[in-house]
């Protein structure tokens, strides 16, 4: 309750000084409703007392215990469930009709299950890393290569941790994983010698990481000569992760296109993966403030996602050569997300041709099709959410679980009515934990920020965004004929 009374201090904060649109007394009921969730959640969370379920269910057996759990998890899921039921009577976002993607869904827990995969986090613990959930989101299928990537993405883990002798250890597996199922993996790939050479490499800087990981643990804990080692260790470790890239991007089938239904053939689509680099100011000059590091410009690095979200992804990447979103402003900036994508005048969205299957908005916007991909499913489905499909807490393949994850924005109520305006969801896993996200499903995520992301953390509403551009992958964005 005291953290959660934390949060809605610093809400209504925000409100005096970010201009809410949400009134005072309404902000404050919905603090209120957040903090019964959070003493709801507390309670629930908490381990049951034997002695009273045992009464109630007569029974000290382990499978009636067991029962005792899953009552518990049922009287969570209903509590949840009412307080988000709750939230989209009270909250006035919802109800205002504009362009909010988050609403309650930041301060509610959700009754919808766990999610099942590691992409959108499992049990206690969030992929937060951007490039490792790009990765789950490759369309390939080779278990080796997932099982190598779990060895060493878990020794990032192990050295932010400062867990040498686990680094060590999962660098050792993952050398006898090269070494053992090299050929497995090779079967996979486009052309088998080009990965050999990546594995190689691999292979090789190998060597420097573990001479920096033992290197460490010689060296006083807290030392300046511990940092560097780790700091060797982080970087050869990067290097490692960005050959495994490659090597993964190999196995994906030559020729692969996400299949889109031939109803959005006139929506600009993006076959494959495209970068997009941003650049921010301050209108006045003043500089960013990162953890009392000043810089002049922000700028920030975005992998665009055209397996999972070819259209809407595909919208972006078009919008961005265009050159929509140069000198615009960031019109939303509240601690929760910051947001941009509406044009000055009337519209609220790129005035361009429609699609014939979407239509037009009220000011002759361009709209495009809510576009949700659930991991297991062959291609994404349109027009609907997860909830309206009747799949509530199934994974989605790029999960709003990472800092910088790219959502696009569109009204609460309908599923098509997204242009051009889209978020940068600045997750918080205390707000959000595994499994409680309501925002997976509901809106679509076409992206992460790979390098930048800090930045977020002192963008403005009113800052500018003097610059996007495509950088790579331009060749990818297939226009209408």
């Amino acid at each position: 309750r005291s953290s959660a009374r934390s949060y809605c201090t610093r809400s209504l904060g925000l409100a005096r000084t970010a201009h809410y649109q949400t009134t005072k007394m309404n902000l404050r009921s919905s603090c209120a409703l957040f903090l019964a969730t959070r003493s709801v959640e507390a309670f629930t969370s908490a381990p049951p007392s034997k002695t009273s379920f045992q009464t109630k269910l007569g029974s000290t057996s382990r499978d009636d215990e067991n029962a005792v759990a899953d009552a518990v998890d049922s009287v969570k899921g209903a509590l949840s469930g009412m307080a988000l039921a709750a939230a989209l009577w009270t909250s006035p976002a919802m109800i205002s009709g504009q362009l909010d993607p988050t609403a309650a869904s930041q301060y509610l827990p959700s009754s919808t299950a766990s999610a099942k995969e590691m992409a959108s986090g499992s049990g206690t613990r969030v992929n937060k890393d951007p490039e490792s959930l790009l990765r789950y989101g490759l369309p390939i299928k080779n278990k080796e290569v997932r099982t190598l990537q779990k060895n060493i993405e878990e020794i990032r883990n192990d050295i932010a941790s400062k867990r040498k002798s686990a680094a060590l250890d999962d660098a050792k597996k993952a050398k006898g994983i090269i070494n053992s199922k090299e050929k497995q993996m090779t079967a996979s790939c486009r052309d088998a010698q080009v990965c050999s050479d990546i594995l190689a490499n691999m292979k090789t800087e190998m060597t420097p990481l573990e001479v920096s990981l033992k290197e460490s643990q010689d060296f006083l804990a807290g030392s300046e000569q511990e940092r560097k080692a780790l700091d060797d260790s982080y970087k050869v470790q990067d290097a490692i992760q960005k050959e495994l890239t490659t090597l993964q991007e190999q196995m994906i089938p030559p020729g692969y296109v996400t299949p889109v239904p031939s109803d959005y053939d006139d929506l600009p689509q993006l076959e494959g993966r495209a970068t997009v680099e941003m650049i921010v100011k301050k209108p006045d000059g003043s500089n960013f403030d990162i953890e009392g590091s000043l810089f002049k410009e922000a700028k920030m690095k975005m992998i665009i996602d055209g397996y999972t979200a070819p259209v809407t992804g595909g919208n972006f990447v078009d919008l961005v050569k265009k050159g929509f979103y140069n000198d615009m402003d960031i019109q939303r900036s509240d601690g929760f997300v910051v947001q941009t994508g509406n044009p000055k005048g009337e519209a609220e969205g790129y005035v361009g041709t429609p699609s014939k299957s979407v239509g037009a908005g009220k000011h002759g916007e361009r709209l495009i099709p809510s576009e949700i991909f659930v991991t297991g499913d062959k291609a994404p489905f349109y027009e609907t959410t997860i909830e309206d499909e009747g799949r509530g807490g199934e994974a989605t393949v790029l999960p709003f679980s990472s800092y910088g994850a790219m959502g696009w924005a569109r009204e609460e109520y309908d599923a098509n009515s997204g242009s051009s305006q889209f978020f940068w969801l600045l997750f918080d896993s205390d707000l959000t934990p595994a499994g409680k996200n309501v925002l997976d499903g509901r809106y679509p995520v076409f992206g992460y920020v790979v390098e930048g992301s800090d930045f977020l953390r002192d963008i403005k509403e009113g800052d500018i965004i003097t610059s996007a551009k495509v950088t790579e992958g331009e060749e990818h964005l297939k226009m209408p004929k």
